[in-house]
């Protein structure tokens, strides 16, 4: 089984292939995970590493280079350009303790029907999308990969194929209004 044990900071050959990953799993240090390309893996980190769309994993002998890519998830998606609403709308999903991926009008978490129903109380009807989820760090985890925008790890080179910045992701998802 190939064993990935180390994160590169910046790309220094071709990727060799991808790692597909959801966000639980991008949280994991250790696991086994199947490659895009069918190989079985294992990834073996130092514990408390944290991967994020983009990151290079290689194995011991750094002769393979593996892409972690973030896997699209059920999401709610909430777009409210009434910031105080907007920040209502964050408190009392932060005060469950949910994890968040926020823009400047809008809000992501997973899908949830009870949270939703709540967010709907609050004025704003969620929409459902399948987008790769990238919430904020928590303030107690450091710098850690939090990606807000215009956030850059310096990872897209020529060589990779574009991914949508989280934002992106975000902002492609269905617009509302809220009312």
């Amino acid at each position: 089984m190939i064993r990935l044990t180390r994160k590169l900071d910046a790309l220094v050959a071709p990727i060799d292939t991808t790692v597909t990953l959801d966000f639980d799993a991008r949280q994991k240090s250790r696991q086994r995970v199947t490659l895009d390309d069918g190989r079985d893996a294992g990834v073996w980190l130092t514990r408390g590493t944290v991967l994020a769309d983009g990151d290079i994993l290689v194995d011991a002998e750094a002769r393979l280079h593996v892409r972690v890519a973030a896997a699209p998830e059920a999401l709610s998606y909430v777009h409210c350009q009434d910031r105080l609403l907007l920040n209502r709308i964050c408190y009392h999903l932060g005060n469950r303790h949910v994890p968040l991926q926020l823009t400047c009008e809008a809000v992501a978490y997973r899908r949830d029907h009870v949270l939703d129903d709540m967010v709907a109380g609050l004025g704003v009807v969620p929409r459902a999308c399948c987008c790769a989820f990238h919430p904020e760090a928590g303030a107690y985890e450091g710098h850690g990969h939090a990606h807000g925008a215009g956030h850059d790890h310096g990872h897209h080179h020529a060589t990779e194929s574009h991914h949508n910045h989280p934002a992106e992701d975000l902002e492609a998802a269905p617009r509302q209004a809220h009312g």
